[in-house]
């Protein structure tokens, strides 16, 4: 192939998809998830809601439960005047608009004796609904939180995006990055997306200089030295 020909060979990103299977990583922060999440038949009503920030693993979660217990799975909205014929799981349940459907779900499962999985980004009992007899009934819910990943958790959660993407990152790089991003599961997804996309421009590994130049606005501040300290 030709030197002009090999130029116009552009590497191509492809299709990234997060992977629920059988590799969550198990911390201290989700134990408590995953404590319940093993109890099903012990949920007071049937019911129980996760929540926890962005990417601390309750869609995840939702995932394996949903899988394991072969449970309808649902994102942020419910059909109406429907009654679930098994067990529900449903992600972004904060942001369900049709408070009627959510109630007539939730009533049609206590009925028909079925658990249901809720996750949002705040408790039940604090989001803004406008029923007073949805209120009652996520007042009622059993939330269990899943606290922000520690340190461990961070470090692994990063390995696996990058392994899960086939990035070439150091473990000295990866130290660099853990000490600058923000320590939330959310700020490490975004990072290995971008970081995946600059090294694809750059076709070679990631680098501090690299990284820097693709996660300015999420690396806190560093000595002014940091990146010549890999070069």
């Amino acid at each position: 192939m030709s030197a002009e020909g090999r130029a116009r060979q552009l590497p191509l990103p492809l299709p990234h998809r997060a992977s629920y299977g059988a590799d969550f990583l198990p911390a201290a922060s989700n134990a408590a998830a995953r404590f319940w999440l093993d109890r099903t038949e012990q949920w007071p009503q049937r019911r129980l809601a996760l929540w926890g920030e962005p990417g601390s693993g309750k869609t995840h979660l939702l995932h394996r439960w949903a899988a394991q217990r072969g449970a309808e799975l649902l994102a942020g909205a419910v059909p109406a005047e429907r009654l679930p014929a098994r067990p529900v799981a449903l992600d972004d349940a904060d942001r369900c608009a049709d408070e009627p459907a959510l109630l007539h779900m939730l009533n049609g499962c206590a009925e028909a004796g079925v658990p249901v999985l809720l996750a949002a980004r705040a408790p039940p009992a604090r989001w803004p609904v406008r029923l007073p007899d949805l209120a009652s009934r996520l007042r009622a819910l059993q939330a269990v939180r899943i606290d922000p990943p520690e340190d461990a958790l961070l470090r692994a959660l990063l390995a696996r995006l990058f392994a899960e993407r086939q990035l070439r990152v150091a473990p000295a790089v990866q130290d660099w990055l853990l000490l600058r991003l923000p320590r939330t599961a959310a700020a490490m997804r975004a990072a290995a997306a971008r970081l995946d996309a600059a090294a694809l421009a750059a076709r070679g590994p990631v680098t501090p200089a690299i990284a820097t130049a693709a996660l300015g606005d999420l690396l806190g501040d560093a000595p002014d030295d940091a990146v010549a300290e890999f070069s």
